[in-house]
């Protein structure tokens, strides 16, 4: 057989595979081998200075991890403290960064932002760019795939897409609320979770300012449409007889975006010769803010498992991918399950169920060796 045109084809240009390709490129002797599919790379910030209401709250290894790629951006805003409550019951936890040791639990990004320092790091990678969105099909001993008009081919594809994985599904009868507000009285480094009868509500700190948060508000369809339709000054009130008057006053700024929620969990080896990682593996409720920060530890671990075989490419990659997926899996289930449970638990409208979740509550703020698992597991996942 010929020898492929390229070593890896990575499909989806988005975080999880723009980080994936500078990964592999800084493990490659012959990065141009490596191409990434996207279809569109954005190498310069967007016109205006408008507030990007679309955030990413990134844990501390994702910023590591980004970091060591030179592919932090510019603005964030740290999350040392995070508040965790319930809508009318008793409890609540409160999560430390110095309990475990970090600079930070985390920090938030524009998810626009993000993008954008990944593909001007892209552009000196001496990765392959292709603006195209098929996927590759398998073909005896490699795979081929369409792009610029010519059949290329490649020995390994990663799916790094928006095609849903095929397998568990769960449809939560959520939508998400995204919204940025200004509070009248910011704590700094703090954000807050708050379960309600209808799903998790999520104020994060904003990037493009001190007095600025992201909202998150996860409820019934029904309401969201409500939401939606509501007037900037009817919205920031209903948002605080929700939240309460811990940051004080709301104020809204820019435009509100809905979107319905959902599971969706798959195998990582598709094939002997593809995985998916990120988004085309699992698409997660957004509950705790694990998506992302767990297709970049898929990203992390894939480099890893392919950098002997970026060595030496004439050897037999696929015993790589297959101890990748089973490594992976661990991590993969045990945070799906997390962000599965959660919101449908505190949602439930059963007393009981609201009541022990407020002792629950508790029971983690009292006593840290239970608090401290969860957090941990939240702030870097399973490492292996």
């Amino acid at each position: 057989m010929d020898r492929p045109t390229y070593d890896i084809v990575i499909s989806g240009a988005g975080p999880a595979g723009s980080a994936l390709a500078l990964i592999l490129a800084g493990k490659s002797s012959r990065p141009e081998r490596i191409a990434l599919l996207g279809r569109q790379f954005r190498a310069s910030p967007k016109p205006d200075d408008s507030v990007d209401p679309r955030t990413l709250a990134l844990n501390h290894g994702s910023r590591v991890l980004l970091e060591q790629i030179n592919g932090w951006p510019a603005e964030s805003a740290s999350i040392h403290t995070v508040h965790v409550s319930q809508r009318g019951r008793l409890g609540r936890t409160l999560i430390k960064h110095d309990e475990l040791g970090v600079p930070q639990l985390g920090s938030v990004v524009a998810y626009d932002a993000l993008l954008e320092t990944l593909h001007q790091r892209l552009q000196h990678s001496g990765i392959t760019l292709l603006e195209s969105a098929t996927t590759p099909v398998r073909r005896p001993g490699h795979l081929a795939f369409e792009a610029n008009g010519s059949t290329l081919s490649s020995a390994l594809a990663i799916q790094s897409d928006g095609a849903k994985p095929q397998g568990i599904e769960r449809h939560y009868k959520q939508h998400a609320v995204l919204a940025t507000v200004q509070a009248s009285q910011p704590r700094k480094h703090w954000a807050f979770e708050r379960f309600t009868r209808q799903g998790p509500l999520a104020i994060l700190p904003h990037p493009q300012g001190n007095n600025l948060y992201g909202v998150v508000w996860c409820c019934a369809p029904e309401q969201a449409r409500h939401l939606q339709s509501l007037t900037d000054t009817e919205f920031a009130i209903e948002l605080n007889a929700m939240f309460g008057e811990r940051l004080g006053r709301f104020q809204c700024v820019g435009a509100r975006h809905v979107f319905p929620l959902s599971m969706h969990a798959g195998p990582s080896l598709i094939n002997d010769r593809s995985v998916a990682i990120g988004n085309a593996a699992q698409t997660l409720h957004p509950v705790a803010g694990q998506g992302l920060n767990l297709g970049l530890r898929d990203a992390a671990q894939l480099g890893q498992a392919l950098a002997p075989w970026l060595a030496q490419t004439n050897t037999d990659p696929r015993p790589l991918l297959a101890r990748f997926a089973s490594l992976r899996r661990p991590d993969r289930w045990l945070t799906a399950g997390i962000t599965d449970f959660l919101p449908r638990i505190f949602s439930t409208g059963n007393p009981l169920i609201e009541h022990a979740g407020g002792l629950a509550l508790l029971a983690l703020d009292l006593a840290p060796p239970l608090r401290t698992p969860l957090a941990r597991h939240l702030l870097q996942g399973l490492r292996n």
